[in-house]
């Protein structure tokens, strides 16, 4: 591998963790409940019955793991702050410990030369706001700008960048649409409202952040998963644009640059969006300092009258898919950040999310991952393409730094470029994660 000592000072190698899936101890030291902690004690809503009561201990092995983090050598970790950790009813009261567990992790990351990326949300909402309506009341932008106040006011003189939201979409589909998430919802209004509501949210923490640091980067995390007409026939292009703009950035990106939703999708989702939503559009306008590219998959689109959207996947027997069933199409990656770039031309963008499942053996106390380190290489790879034509790339995560609680999958299914054992808690560095280590040493612009 080559090295570029511009490249080193612009470019952060980094993995990526969210707070529920990776920190257990979900009631410790004051902290209140989220709606994960409810689901996954919901029987028959999460495989196996698992659920992040422990999950990888991190909230008593603070310090191994970022002693750990230290010597894979990464320049930068994007974790998660737990909502109801801060405050345990959502808003009021403030849980001293809770912030306590955060000021101190970020001490030990900057005395590791590690930049944090902080995401202020990454689903856990505190239950206590969810008995109140959750994402469907629009009452949660300001309870989100009180909570994000109260992180910035203790933590945001070390930190330069924010994310606010993780895949909002995701929150919405899966977790008010499909109920496959948490909270477990499964109605068309209230996936309508938590769209919108989570971009007032994003509109009203912007807001406190840059009152406060001004200086700060503030963006946010979006799903993507490419797509493709199944053929050049003109109904299935339109189809993957509905597509496009159902499952990727265009869902929150056309309102926060250009104070709209979506043109092939809004005469679809506007019946179940707040009323006198357009009201809120011009204030939405709000460009972000980057974005956030998470990215895992990708599919061809047929067009599907039947449908509410319009679209439907097609089956591809013959495609290589990781363990979640999801297809591998590196490109894909290179594709979502070019066409990015050009839509919007943002001042600058993350690959915040990135990796794989597949089946991993402990052998010899070494974990041999050779799919997975495939994968990652591949996607890097796409990554550097995009930047090689131009897009203004600051940085790649992978996901995960640990194998985790994989939401509805449990522990079923492993990500980590570093094996936990969860009955022991041991940690092996798996051969993609040595392979990460090197790349994230050196600074280079090849990865293969």
């Amino acid at each position: 591998m080559t090295t570029d000592p511009e490249f080193r000072e612009e470019f952060y190698w980094g993995a990526s963790t969210a707070a529920y899936q990776i920190e257990g101890s979900p009631l410790a030291d004051g902290s209140g409940r989220c709606v994960w902690h409810e689901f996954s004690h919901t029987p028959d809503t999460v495989e196996n019955g698992d659920n992040g009561d422990v999950a990888c201990d991190h909230y008593h092995r603070r310090d191994e793991d970022v002693a750990l983090m230290r010597d894979l050598g990464l320049g930068a970790y994007r974790f998660s702050i737990r909502w109801p950790r801060i405050l345990p009813d959502g808003t009021g009261k403030v849980n001293a410990k809770g912030l306590d567990f955060y000021d101190r992790l970020l001490d030990e990351l900057l005395a590791a030369n590690i930049e944090p990326f902080v995401t202020l949300y990454h689903w856990d909402l505190p239950s206590a706001l969810q008995r109140r309506g959750g994402w469907s009341n629009r009452d949660v932008a300001s309870w989100f700008g009180e909570y994000v106040d109260l992180v910035a006011q203790r933590l945001g003189d070390r930190v330069r960048h924010w994310i606010t939201l993780n895949e909002p979409f995701v929150v919405a589909e899966q977790g008010h649409l499909v109920g496959a998430h948490a909270p477990g919802i499964r109605n068309i209004y209230a996936t309508g409202h938590a769209i919108h509501h989570q971009l007032l949210a994003h509109a009203s923490a912007w807001q406190v952040l840059k009152s406060l640091y001004p200086e700060s980067q503030v963006g946010l995390a979006l799903h993507n998963a490419a797509t493709y007409p199944a053929s050049g026939a003109a109904v299935d292009v339109d189809a993957t644009e509905r597509a496009n703009a159902w499952h990727n950035y265009p869902l929150f990106l056309e309102p926060l640059m250009n104070g709209r939703y979506p043109a092939s999708l809004e005469d679809r989702l506007a019946p179940y969006l707040p009323k006198d939503y357009e009201d809120d559009m011009a204030s939405l306008r709000i460009e972000p300092d980057f974005v956030g590219v998470n990215y895992y998959s990708g599919y061809l689109v047929r067009n599907d009258p039947s449908s509410w959207l319009g679209f439907k996947s097609v089956a591809e027997p013959a495609a290589p898919r990781t363990s979640m069933g999801w297809i591998i199409r590196p490109d894909g990656l290179r594709d979502i950040l070019v066409e990015v770039d050009r839509r919007y031309k943002l001042k600058s963008l993350y690959v915040t999310e990135n990796g794989a499942a597949f089946e991993d053996v402990v052998v010899a106390g070494e974990v041999d991952d050779a799919e997975r380190l495939m994968y990652i290489k591949e996607h890097i790879a796409a990554t550097m393409a995009a930047r090689d034509e131009g897009v203004p790339l600051r940085g790649y995560f992978v996901w995960s730094l640990f194998d985790n609680f994989e939401w509805g999958r449990g522990y079923a299914m492993r990500f980590g470029i570093v094996h936990v054992d969860f009955k022991t808690q041991e940690r092996i560095v798996k051969a993609s994660g040595r392979w990460y280590s090197e790349l994230a040493r050196s600074g280079a612009i090849s990865a293969v």
